[in-house]
């Protein structure tokens, strides 16, 4: 004989509650947003396959969904096909790679940031007007290798730190300026500046800020949320600079604990003990869907409150080139 036995309802346990501070602006910038465009656009035009040389930004889950559309990404123009079109990365390039391109007559879209293009001008003037270049940012970047390539070898002189700025020695103090990476950390770089012109006070400095707003703004919301994050995750590549630069901005803001993550797949869950309110942001080649995850995440784990940080609003857009808005 069976004996029914009812449990009653199943009591499932509390979520603990959390809040979660979501920084704005965050993610995308208008040169990154103008890139993934390029990139589209051109597959929509000359179908696939596109070639792009370099990660077109540095996000996986971005040049994933571009592979799907029909894009092939390559390092070298040496591992293109003369008679499929190229695209060059939103970094920037040295001027010997369109030069090559030129050279082999392939149908190339330059999707260099307009932002990085402003500082490859500047350069091209401090060097046509005699004076020797101190670029400040990170060797290696491809940023750093566009930008030190539109000139002569020995025109350019990298520094990276504030003792390289101490010990820089110029060919003519009278003859010098500066130039720096769009996607610094603000602070450390007016660190350098800050050496660099008590050292030589005659340096020639940009029209305008070189940092880029999107880079600025996102540091700034970053700040805005620290002081009340006990942990901030910031979605992004560790290929990223701008990603890496915002987890240094929490850090040194105050924040007990700072990540870099891809997504919320990559969250130790083990990071919240103790943690009543995230901080959650994005780098400027992060898409929104990563943040939406992330939050989701947090959300089925957590009792979690949303409120945006919002510090300003962007509102910049840049063309596409006349080849594909036509």
């Amino acid at each position: 004989m069976c004996e029914n036995f009812s449990t009653g309802p199943t009591v499932l346990p509390e979520k603990r509650p959390i809040s979660i501070l979501l920084a704005a602006p965050r993610g995308f910038c208008a040169g990154v947003d103008r890139a993934i465009q390029i990139v589209e656009q051109a597959i929509r035009k000359w179908g696939a396959p596109v070639y792009v040389r370099h990660e077109i930004v540095h996000n996986r889950h971005v040049v994933e969904r571009l592979e799907a559309l029909g894009a092939v990404f390559v390092e070298e123009l040496d591992d293109c096909p003369d008679d499929r079109p190229v695209i060059f990365s939103a970094h920037g390039v040295p001027k010997a790679v369109p030069a090559e391109a030129r050279r082999r007559t392939m149908v190339y879209v330059d999707a260099t940031c307009p932002l990085v293009s402003k500082v490859h001008v500047e350069a091209q003037r401090h060097f046509d007007a005699g004076r020797e270049i101190v670029l400040i940012g990170h060797a290696g970047h491809p940023e750093v290798i566009g930008t030190m390539g539109q000139l002569p070898d020995g025109a350019i002189t990298l520094i990276e730190t504030t003792a390289d700025a101490e010990a820089f020695a110029p060919r003519d103090p009278s003859k010098l300026s500066f130039v720096t990476q769009t996607t610094l950390s603000v602070d450390d770089t007016a660190e350098m500046v800050g050496v660099l012109q008590r050292r030589f006070p005659g340096i020639a400095a940009p029209h305008k800020e070189d940092i880029c707003y999107a880079t600025t703004n996102r540091q700034d919301a970053v700040k805005g949320m620290a002081e009340q994050s006990d942990l901030v995750l910031v979605i992004g590549s560790p290929k990223s600079s701008n990603s890496v630069r915002l987890v240094e901005v929490a850090k040194r803001a105050g924040v007990r604990d700072a990540r870099l993550v891809g997504s919320a797949e990559d969250v130790d869950w083990s990071w919240f003990e103790n943690v009543r309110s995230v901080g959650v942001t994005a780098g400027a080649s992060a898409p929104e869907d990563l943040v939406e995850g992330l939050i989701a995440a947090i959300a089925a784990r957590f009792d979690a409150a949303v409120q945006e940080v919002r510090v300003t609003k962007e509102d910049v857009t840049f063309k596409l080139p006349r080849v594909l808005a036509e």
